[in-house]
């Protein structure tokens, strides 16, 4: 006779005993992480307006240092313009200050050697001289520079040529005569020097032909 007990019913604190129902928790309490949280606060919605500030700041900075340079700028020309202003105020005055420097200066150049040498005439002609280098001294310091440029290169910017010269002498393109003498102003041109410029004598006639030429 078999006396081995039946097994008893798992009980409620068995192991093996499926779980209660009502402590399995609700699958509509799970988060469900492909579904967005929409109570999480967005980290970039808080982070725009910041954003928004230091843009505006950039903008009136860049602004700000447009209008000192523009500012600086207005004030450098200004300055300029007076100096300038300054400098060559003069310059209608000079043009007809030269103009009686010139006069001067063919008197003097004009002046027949029987006359300089006449003892009554000594005194005068050295007044005229001494007149001409301080009328000279004087312009100088006004920032008046004379342009006499016999035997330099011709210069378009500050000499006027009025004719040509065959010269073989001389280099072509060379000032050969002083018509007038020009004059500066600092660094701007007053008048120009009136010139003449050497060229190159046309070349002689070929006598030889091609007698001397190889066969």
């Amino acid at each position: 006779m078999n006396t081995t007990p039946d097994p008893a019913p798992p009980g409620p604190e068995s192991p093996d005993a499926p779980p209660d129902a009502a402590e399995t928790p609700d699958a509509a309490e799970t988060p469900d992480p492909a579904v967005p949280d929409s109570a999480a606060p967005d980290a970039g919605a808080e982070d725009a307006p910041a954003t928004e500030a230091a843009d505006e700041v950039a903008a009136l900075r860049d602004q700000l240092l447009r209008a000192v340079a523009e500012t600086e700028n207005v004030r450098k020309r200004a300055a300029r313009e007076r100096a300038d202003m300054a400098r060559y105020a003069i310059s209608d005055f000079a043009r007809d200050v030269v103009g009686i420097a010139d006069d001067l200066a063919r008197a003097l150049d004009n002046l027949p050697e029987p006359v300089r040498a006449l003892a009554e005439a000594e005194a005068l002609v050295e007044g005229l001289e001494l007149t001409r280098r301080n009328l000279d001294a004087a312009f100088e310091r006004q920032g008046l520079v004379r342009i006499d440029p016999a035997g330099e290169p011709f210069d378009h910017n500050f000499h006027e040529a009025m004719f040509e010269i065959d010269d073989a002498d001389a280099e072509p393109g060379a000032v050969v005569q002083v018509i007038q003498v020009g004059y500066r102003i600092h660094e701007r041109l007053l008048r120009p020097a009136r010139v003449g410029v050497a060229r190159r004598p046309p070349a002689a006639a070929d006598s030889g032909g091609d007698g001397d030429a190889p066969a």
